[in-house]
């Protein structure tokens, strides 16, 4: 079909071989034999060149359009096997919403639109869980995971604040709070099974040596604030998800050095990365979002 299209564009078996990078002979024989295998004659031939015939100018087309179809076809493989089309199923973490990680999903989409992102939200197990099942390519996670068999980009350092209730003696305080202060104070926090890494990385720094005195558990950060603006309780909570919300009845404080801190991650299985995290990764660069 190449060699006919040729031809046909041509109208010369002289300049079509060159053109075509073959000899004359041999495309003479590669037409001769298209014309036996459809038992008609295609070309006419005589001392000016050659001219189509009413059979030939059809082929002529279809051979066209069949070239036009293979050469996108091609054109699709090649960028699915570069990740610049396919799907990327990622998933937020619920601590994690806004900031950098829409940042990073911006970033992606402005600069690989040909690739469809598929987002949803979770918890850092949950996600952990469900890239081990390989039902995501990546997820916003929040280390340290305790997991040999996803690989996790730190994209960012997050402070953490304290959150207490309005009437409470440390909301009067306009100077960072110390661990002393916290110690036996009754604390609402979420679920250690929703992220282990992260509620550990956290008890451990604001009550180093002990356990806190935990008297309520939420499910996220916002039933988390009104459990503290009810009075139940204080809250650590990072900086982000603590000024995203501003729930009436709680204050924010900063506890003395060394600052606490959670971090953002972005895990994903490297056995099994398609082309499109690997993408992702290089947008997100060494230091965060590149």
């Amino acid at each position: 079909m190449r060699y006919f299209a040729g031809l046909a564009e041509e109208l010369s078996f002289t300049r079509a071989a060159r053109r075509l990078h073959i000899a004359q002979p041999a495309l003479s024989q590669q037409i001769k034999a298209l014309e036996r295998q459809l038992g008609v004659r295609l070309v006419e031939r005589d001392s000016k060149g050659c001219a189509l015939t009413a059979v030939g100018a059809v082929v002529a087309a279809e051979a066209h359009r069949v070239l036009e179809q293979v050469a996108a076809a091609d054109a699709r493989i090649a960028a699915a096997v570069q990740g610049r089309q396919g799907r990327l199923r990622i998933a937020y973490t619920r601590s994690a919403r806004g900031g950098v990680a829409d940042a990073l999903i911006l970033a992606f989409r402005d600069r690989h639109p040909e690739v469809e992102v598929g987002l949803q939200t979770g918890w850092t197990a949950h996600n952990v869980a469900e890239l081990l099942a390989g039902r995501l390519d990546a997820a916003f996670v929040r280390p340290p995971l305790d997991v040999p068999e996803l690989a996790c980009h730190v994209l960012a350092e997050e402070e953490l604040l304290l959150a207490v209730p309005a009437d409470h003696p440390l909301a009067a305080t306009r100077t960072r709070v110390s661990r002393r202060r916290i110690r036996d104070e009754p604390v609402v926090l979420w679920p250690r099974e929703n992220g282990p890494g992260m509620h550990d990385r956290i008890t451990g720094q604001l009550w180093p040596g002990h356990r806190p005195r935990i008297v309520r558990e939420e499910p996220d950060d916002e039933q988390l604030l009104m459990a503290v603006a009810a009075g139940y309780g204080i809250a650590p909570i990072p900086e982000g998800r603590a000024r995203t919300f501003r729930i009436p009845g709680v204050r924010l404080r900063r506890l003395t050095a060394p600052t606490p801190t959670v971090a953002l991650g972005l895990a994903h299985n490297p056995d099994t990365a398609s082309p499109a995290v690997r993408l992702l990764l290089a947008v997100a660069g060494p230091d965060g979002v590149g």
